[in-house]
């Protein structure tokens, strides 16, 4: 029997987005251009199409697919919001192989501007200056002891979460810490992602994000605020060996319902 399971994709509902059109971000994209409280939600559309696509799950790329997909997935998570919603939520959207489109909601902490739509990420050492990722809060991060191996379950987002939830076990992370857990690949000893975040890591004078690609890269998840870092060039993709990282060194973690968090790496004892 194959294995049942759906995708999914977690973002940040924030009627403060609804400003970002007026503020002249420019450079924020899906926010710019729409004045909607779903923060990057094309991207978050394109990453649950990209994995249909790949297990050829033909409702569910009917379901998503193009302006069409887009329109009825902003129509009915709106639905589901209502209205009268005035505070920031973490919103997660599920997708079943026969395309039916289901969602849950919980409440978010608030996050500036800057760190959802930042210019740059501050170098370590230095502070914040106009534009860039406010450094509060801080974050830890830490390696897994043991190591994983990449799969479509570690490239694509679905419900198949055990290898993030025995890695956030194992570092006796609970929801609500301000800590995060580096997955390091199997084959190679690289960092491959966060259990719920893409790290970002100061090399050769500029913030690196491991390449997730799943025969040549790590096979981490090719998260949304990552691609949205990538194509701004906030950061570029490459290889981070896990043995490089070193305790106290300044870094990065974003995903799309916190936007982009200063961290610091704490190597386990």
């Amino acid at each position: 029997m194959a294995d049942i399971f759906s995708l999914f994709t977690s973002l940040r509902y924030d009627p403060g987005l609804l400003e970002v059109p007026s503020k002249g971000i420019d450079y924020a994209g899906w926010n710019a251009a729409n004045k909607s409280p779903f923060y990057m939600l094309d991207y978050h559309r394109d990453r649950m199409l990209r994995a249909a696509t790949h297990w050829k799950w033909d409702e569910a790329i009917n379901v998503l697919s193009g302006q069409k997909g887009l329109d009825t997935l902003t129509k009915l998570a709106g639905e589901f919001i209502g209205p009268s919603q005035e505070t920031a939520l973490r919103f997660k959207i599920l997708v079943s192989r026969d395309g039916l489109v289901s969602f849950e909601k919980n409440n978010v902490a608030p996050v500036p501007t800057e760190n959802l739509f930042p210019l740059r990420l501050p170098q370590p050492g230095a502070p914040s200056t106009s534009g860039e990722a406010k450094k509060t809060p801080c974050w830890t991060v830490a390696p897994d002891d043991l190591q994983t191996t990449a799969s479509e379950y570690t490239h694509f987002k679905t419900t198949k979460r055990e290898m993030y939830d025995s890695a956030r076990e194992r570092l006796a992370i609970a929801p609500t810490d301000e800590r995060e857990v580096l997955l390091v690949n199997k084959h190679d000893g690289s960092v491959m992602e966060g259990s719920l975040f893409t790290p970002y890591f100061w090399r050769d004078g500029r913030w690196v994000t491991p390449p997730v690609h799943l025969s040549t890269g790590s096979g981490g998840q090719d998260g949304v605020s990552r691609r949205w870092a990538l194509e701004r060039g906030v950061a570029v993709e490459q290889a981070v060996p896990a043995d490089s990282l070193t305790d106290g060194e300044e870094c990065w973690i974003s995903n799309g319902v916190r936007g982009f968090i200063a961290a610091v790496v704490r190597l386990q004892q």
